[in-house]
């Protein structure tokens, strides 16, 4: 069995920097065991399976795809779902309408749009509009903190630790100032048995950057290392900041990922607070283009 595969960089506009993945194309016949046995060898952040099925079907349903990271299978991830989206958009036309290409992910249809203006070889500019959000359980900022590597007084007392999911949940923890994200060291074992019974696997901890346009910092440590870039704890991110009200309704926020580990990811955010509900979550960045290439499988 042969397979084309694809890999490219999210949320930037420069290769070798983001968040790289490896979308595989055609695999509906592959078995789970042979997916997570792929993720494995390809060893990035995630790899994506895409399985194509009749056009009346994926007009309806939109692209199957299923995302694995080199452990497990995951139900919905934010770099994927754009970096995936991208790769279609430019080797499988038929998919796209109206600028937009739905994928049918284990949480649910998700549809990315493109800036209708990109040309197809150029860099791409694309939109994921998430699942609308879930909030969990407020959590103990001592105890986050202490998990965290940090010190409690630099979590912002007025925007307390939260478990928030728009399709995977994330402990959203807030800091007054992105100086703080320097420190961060989350004890993973402990933390990961401390967050799941609460809903969660991984904390999200992100800051202000101090700067004058409404921009935020972020770092996301998970499985022993860190994330270039989180778009669903993103969307979780800004779900959590306008139902508090640290981010207006409708206001795009950047925010940038990967700094620490050389790998800055640029990631822009929206969401919609009408009478206490949040809706319309968007999750927007860049991907480019860098490898192409072809499995052989016995």
């Amino acid at each position: 069995m042969d397979l084309d595969y694809f890999v490219v960089d999210v949320f930037t506009e420069t290769a070798l920097a983001g968040n790289a993945l490896a979308v595989v194309m055609n695999t509906a016949a592959l078995k789970t065991e042979q997916m997570q046995s792929i993720a494995r060898e390809f060893n990035l952040s995630e790899t994506t399976f895409v399985e194509r099925r009749p056009a009346d079907v994926e007009s309806r349903e939109g692209v199957r795809v299923r995302i694995f990271t080199a452990q497990e299978e995951l139900n919905f991830a934010g770099h994927p779902t754009l970096g995936t989206a991208s790769v279609l958009r430019l080797n499988a036309p038929e998919v796209v309408r109206e600028d937009t290409v739905t994928l049918a992910l284990n949480a649910g249809a998700v549809p990315v749009r493109f800036d209708a203006d990109v040309e197809s070889s150029q860099i791409q500019f694309g939109e994921m509009t998430q699942l609308d959000p879930e909030f969990g359980e407020e959590l103990d900022a001592g105890e986050v903190a202490r998990l965290c590597g940090l010190r409690a007084d630099q979590l912002d007392p007025a925007l307390p630790p939260q478990v928030v999911s728009t399709g995977t949940a994330f402990a959203i923890v807030a800091l007054k100032s992105h100086h703080g994200l320097g420190a961060l060291n989350v004890d993973q074992q402990q933390a990961s048995g401390w967050l799941r019974p609460r809903g969660a696997r991984w904390f999200y901890v992100l800051a202000p950057s101090g700067s004058q346009a409404p921009e935020w910092r972020a770092r996301m440590q998970f499985n022993g290392g860190e994330d270039p870039a989180t778009g669903s704890a993103a969307g979780c991110a800004i779900s959590y900041l306008v139902k508090r009200g640290a981010v207006a309704s409708d206001k795009r926020v950047h925010l940038r990922q990967g700094v620490e580990m050389g790998r800055p990811s640029e990631l822009y955010l929206t969401a919609h607070l009408d009478s206490a509900k949040v809706s319309e979550v968007r999750v927007g960045g860049s991907t480019v283009p860098v490898a192409k290439g072809r499995l052989f499988l016995p």
